[in-house]
């Protein structure tokens, strides 16, 4: 992947780590509206973030499966108590895991690490990193290679 994808990338999944955690808080009544003055609002044209869009409409029409698959991963761990940041980290990287065969898992858990370390507070990456480990261990694929 070149450096430019990749950062383009990477701005992509900031997007929609900031997109869904302010639509964990307010749910908006139209999606694309809220959408539109989002990425009115973001330093670079609205196709740059082309990724992150896609992240943000993948999370939303799967949240209810994924946040049931956190809710299983999360041992010992109240659903209600993780941290909107963390639980928007936690779903970007799960919907990348399970439904972007072109993703590695390893890198969606690493960029997921990376969000968590910018955006969240430091005991945080172990947290996410356990669940999406053991996210890993169930998908039934080659961590390491895109299919």
């Amino acid at each position: 992947m070149s450096k430019a994808l990749f950062a383009q990338r990477r701005d992509g999944r900031v997007a929609a780590l900031q997109y869904l955690y302010a639509w964990s808080i307010n749910s908006p009544a139209s999606l694309p509206d809220d959408l539109r003055v989002f990425f009115e609002n973001m330093e670079q044209p609205r196709d740059h973030y082309a990724f992150g869009e896609e992240l943000i409409h993948g999370v939303i029409a799967n949240v209810v499966d994924i946040d049931a698959r956190i809710k299983g991963l999360a041992h010992n761990w109240e659903f209600e108590r993780i941290a909107k940041i963390d639980l928007a980290i936690l779903r970007l990287a799960m919907f990348e895991m399970i439904h972007r065969k072109d993703i590695p898992p390893v890198v969606s858990i690493n960029e997921a690490i990376d969000l968590s370390k910018q955006f969240s507070n430091s005991d945080s990456k172990r947290f996410i990193n356990g669940i999406l480990d053991r996210l890993k261990d169930q998908l039934g694929r080659d961590a390491r290679k895109a299919e």
